[in-house]
């Protein structure tokens, strides 16, 4: 079909789109883990035992909840774009073995896999033109 043919002219409007849309849903995801101040940094942050980090959760769980939060809004202005995908990576990694800790399977942990993979994708694509970095 040519209409769908001629949609590889507007790659970096779906790259936007991609942006856009995972970016809102980690700030609403991170924001209420950000907000939850001291006692929910070190719940979140004593998910690093999966990885045998047992020290300082409280920092831990402050750099997830601000990777989340911050992390989505840099991919939705598309600035430091490729740390803040390095970093929402390590998160979803972390999470992800969480999930297999607790014995949630692969169906527990796909979320976090599956983000894991689009984030790494990113990595080589870029922003695209429509972002601060404009790579």
């Amino acid at each position: 079909m040519a209409i769908l043919d001629n949609l590889g002219k507007y790659r970096n409007t779906g790259l936007l789109l991609l942006r856009l849309g995972i970016g809102v849903m980690f700030i609403i995801h991170g924001f209420p883990k950000l907000a939850g101040g001291p006692n929910g940094w070190t719940n979140l942050g004593g998910s690093m035992k999966v990885i045998g980090i047992d020290f300082f959760p409280i920092f831990w769980g402050f750099m997830a909840a601000a990777t989340e939060t911050f992390g989505g809004f840099l991919l939705i202005v598309g600035l430091f774009f490729r740390p803040a995908l390095i970093l929402l990576i390590f998160t979803m990694i972390i999470a992800a073995l969480v999930h297999f800790g607790k014995g949630d399977g692969l169906g527990g942990a796909s979320h976090a896999i599956e983000l894991g993979i689009v984030f790494f994708g990113l990595i080589f694509i870029g922003p695209g033109k429509y972002s601060v970095d404009k790579k």
